[in-house]
């Protein structure tokens, strides 16, 4: 019995011993900046000298402010179609590459690539194609709908946002590559069966892959929608939250506030998004569930 109760011990401090570090780093890089940003939330503070408390007033302002509330909305948008546009297209590639046609590799490759080229740099290519002088999207579409030659696609509120979320979602090889190696998981004895039965290849990918894939699925929406919600970069950089806020979001409200020295804003501004973006997620997990079954089929 001592015997046992020393083993358990001796377990017990080798997980310790092993989880240390990543505990440590978790407090210092997480929990840490969380509660201090919590606590500014609450302060008027300009990043130097003593903070005054205020309580709720920063996260009144906000709430009151309509520049925040069309940046809540846009904030949804982008989620959702994160979430709901580019997951379903990785999927759709996913699918096809996984049957192996004709020059497969080339085309993982070449929809993974913009995954490893600077945000930067492709935000900056889209605000090129999108020119309304010169641009490629114009000059394809002139022939065919000539009021478009000259149509400014970032500059025009009616389609800014939708110009800004279309040159991102389109960017699905991470997720390709996510289902393509969850694909690769499935029992081959699914599909024999199926094929004995006389199922199509569109009857099998709909009956027994989506299926099985349906955990990486909620997963990668899970990832999409993160990224969405959170998004700063290429709106910051192709329309700087214009024309007429159209486009803003939580992101570039924080970094505004923060080049104010409105820190106490900021942080208000922070714990609403972390708030926003937990609650999409959990949200998402009620909805979908976390039942996996490709573990259940694993066992």
């Amino acid at each position: 019995m001592a015997t046992l109760r020393q083993d358990r011990i001796r377990k017990g401090l080798n997980i310790t011993l092993f989880l240390a570090p990543v505990i440590v780093l978790f407090v210092l890089f997480f929990l840490f900046p969380l509660f201090f940003t919590a606590q500014t939330s609450l302060m008027k503070w300009k990043g130097i000298g003593e903070m005054e408390f205020i309580g709720l007033k920063n996260f009144e302002r906000m709430f009151g402010d309509d520049t925040f509330q069309l940046a809540l909305k846009n904030n949804l948008i982008w989620a959702l179609a994160s979430g709901f546009i580019q997951v379903p297209l990785a999927l759709l590639v996913a699918l096809i590459l996984n049957r192996k046609p004709k020059g497969w590799g080339a085309l993982r490759t070449i929809f993974f690539l913009p995954n490893v080229i600077s945000a930067v740099a492709i935000a900056m290519m889209w605000t090129q194609i999108y020119n309304p002088g010169h641009g490629l999207l114009n000059t394809i579409l002139a022939p065919f709908f000539p009021q478009l030659a000259q149509f400014h696609w970032l500059g025009d509120v009616s389609t800014s946002l939708g110009a800004v979320i279309a040159q991102s979602v389109i960017y699905i090889g991470y997720f390709m590559i996510i289902l393509m190696a969850a694909a690769t998981n499935i029992p081959d004895e699914l599909y024999e069966a199926a094929q004995l039965d006389g199922a199509t290849s569109w009857q099998q990918e709909w009956k027994i892959t989506i299926p099985m894939l349906r955990g990486t699925l909620v997963t990668a929406a899970t990832l999409a929608m993160a990224y969405g919600i959170r998004h700063f970069e290429a709106t910051f950089l192709m329309t700087g939250g214009g024309p007429a806020h159209s486009t803003t979001t939580m992101g570039i409200i924080l970094y505004q506030q923060m080049d104010e020295l409105q820190y106490g804003r900021a942080g208000a501004v922070a714990i609403i998004l972390i708030a926003f973006g937990t609650g999409m997620i959990v949200l998402l997990r009620a909805l979908f569930g976390n039942k996996d079954p490709m573990s259940d089929a694993s066992q």
